[in-house]
């Protein structure tokens, strides 16, 4: 396992251990290094277990952002069968931070809209690391527009750092675009199952994630601004994210107590990167008990419950 996270150097020094003894073995057949193999093994897998158990806000942040971690491709090559996606907003161009189409979960038609990062440099820049243009979110409307006029439920899955801020994305109305997804997610009359599956990060997250039922991974992040930026704004140093971070409440615990999520989906210990297969399928059992929930439901009353849900967000605190 590469791409160790700074909090996880215990893990680093003995998973190096055990291949430097894999490669001694290998050099020299006449080396039995199986048991020390073992024992190490034994404790790499405590190590996780110990770290993981007890992680921070700022490490959970670290831990949404790996870049090993599932994306929305993989999301949809494990889950959905015969995926179409449909590109461009019909206004301005298209923008690949935000993908989306059709496809079937499960035997059925459903929609699907989701920000994509990219896995290595190139992707990572044509899929704009996930930060979409108000084209991506103006397209994000065209598609549940053809959802609810086929009645398809949607599924959104959410992992974005925010909102493109550049200057051409704000001359072309970004603040806009996310404000008309927004209202477009809560007036559609077909259900919509939102998954924070990352990051979820501001009005770039929310613009697709307000759904019926709002799901999150258990090491996942969603927050009004990044870390980094409001330690910027309230003490002007970035370097404080991680203060930022323990008091911004952006865990899915702290989430789940202040009722701004439905549930917490499990990942295998050590996180999504560690066993993304299993993180996959974990998800799609939580998407199809989610959608289970609404089924029966006309789409008057799909649609109030999704307003209903929202404004009563803070009214018990």
């Amino acid at each position: 396992m590469h791409n160790y996270l700074d909090f996880e150097k215990p893990i680093s020094d003995l998973e190096g251990k055990i291949r430097e003894l894999k490669t001694l073995a290998g050099e020299d057949e006449s080396v039995d290094t199986a048991d020390e193999i073992s024992q190490l093994e034994a404790r790499v897998k405590d190590a996780i277990s110990d770290i993981y158990a007890k992680l921070t806000p700022w490490q959970k942040t670290q831990v949404a952002r790996h870049p090993r971690r599932p994306h929305f491709v993989d999301y949809v090559d494990h889950l959905i069968d015969g995926f179409s996606p449909l590109a461009g907003d019909r206004k301005f161009a298209e923008d690949e931070a935000i993908q989306a189409g059709f496809g079937r979960f499960e035997g059925q038609p459903i929609a699907i809209i989701g920000q994509e990062k990219g896995h290595d440099t190139k992707s990572r820049l044509r899929h704009n690391f996930g930060s979409a243009r108000p084209e991506g979110y103006r397209k994000a409307i065209r598609i549940m527009e053809l959802a609810e006029r086929f009645d398809l439920p949607i599924l959104t899955l959410v992992d974005t750092a925010g909102a493109y801020p550049g200057v051409g994305a704000e001359e072309r109305g970004q603040a806009e675009a996310i404000a008309r997804s927004t209202e477009k997610c809560l007036a559609v009359k077909v259900p919509i199952i939102s998954v924070i599956i990352g990051e979820g990060g501001s009005g770039g997250a929310i613009a697709i994630a307000t759904g019926n039922r709002v799901l999150m991974l258990e090491h996942a992040i969603y927050s009004v601004i990044s870390p980094e930026g409001a330690a910027s704004i309230l003490w002007r140093d970035a370097t404080r994210a991680r203060d930022a971070a323990t008091s911004m409440k952006i865990t899915a615990e702290d989430l789940m107590q202040l009722g701004i999520i439905d549930a917490i989906i499990a990942e295998p210990v050590g996180g999504a990167h560690r066993d993304p297969q299993a993180t996959i399928s974990s998800t799609g059992a939580a998407i199809s008990a989610a959608l289970s929930q609404l089924s029966g439901l006309d789409g008057n009353s799909i649609r109030d419950e999704r307003r209903q849900k929202f404004l009563k967000i803070g009214q018990e605190l």
